[in-house]
């Protein structure tokens, strides 16, 4: 139980820190922007104690999932370019730039 408690509670401040962060990112260092984001963020809190624990588990699963949307999206616009640096990459490799680590002798 106290294991529980700790996890969820360092969750808690962990996801406030890095989404406030995000906050600040998007709209500007501000103190207008700090504090409506920690509203919101409070507020989410007390309405998540007030429901029932299936509906908060399903609505987390579903802001999660919502979450990998922007990251498939950034994965396929990126994929050249992680392409073309893994194809520079092995290059170095071939040429002898890098060594490799993993085969001591």
């Amino acid at each position: 139980t106290v294991a529980i408690f700790l996890f969820a509670y360092s969750t808690m401040i962990s996801w406030s820190y890095y989404g406030a962060r995000s906050a600040a990112y998007l709209f500007g260092e501000n103190r207008r922007v700090e504090m409506v984001y920690n509203l919101v963020f409070l507020s989410f809190t007390v309405i998540g104690c007030a429901m029932p624990l299936s509906s908060l588990i399903n609505f987390s699963d579903a802001m999660i999932f919502l979450m990998a949307i922007p990251n498939v999206i950034g994965i396929y616009l990126l994929a050249p370019v992680v392409k073309e640096e893994l194809a520079k990459f092995m290059a170095k490799i071939k040429a002898g730039e890098v060594k490799d680590h993993h085969h001591r002798a």
